[in-house]
């Protein structure tokens, strides 16, 4: 590699000369990567008393059973709206449909 300067000369850049760039560059990045924090620590000031503090707030969990009635009383103010009748709801289905009905266990057993 060849480095010309302005009266035209060229001079030929040694291993070592490389090598000393390259470590006066990085104590250069070194410095930088430090003022860039500092100036990174300035823009996110944390507040000096606890008023300043907002409070944390956890989030509330609501039991399965909660949010089926929460779901349900939606549907109905949905329905409301709309002017509809509520719609019933289906029984969930059981993953054995063999075993779903008494009525159908007697029928087998015939």
């Amino acid at each position: 590699m060849v480095l010309g300067n302005k009266k035209g000369t060229m001079a030929k850049l040694t291993n070592t000369i490389i090598e000393a760039a390259i470590a006066g560059f990085e104590a250069q990045k070194k410095s930088i990567d430090a003022q860039i924090a500092e100036l990174r620590g300035m823009l996110t000031t944390k507040p000096e008393s606890a008023e300043e503090t907002p409070a944390k707030t956890t989030r509330r969990k609501f039991s399965a059973a909660v949010r089926k009635r929460m779901r349900e009383a939606q549907r109905l103010r949905w329905a409301k709206m709309r002017g509809e009748s509520p719609r019933r709801r289906r029984p969930p289905r059981l993953s054995n449909p063999r075993a779903a009905s008494p009525r159908q266990a007697g029928k087998r057993s015939a």
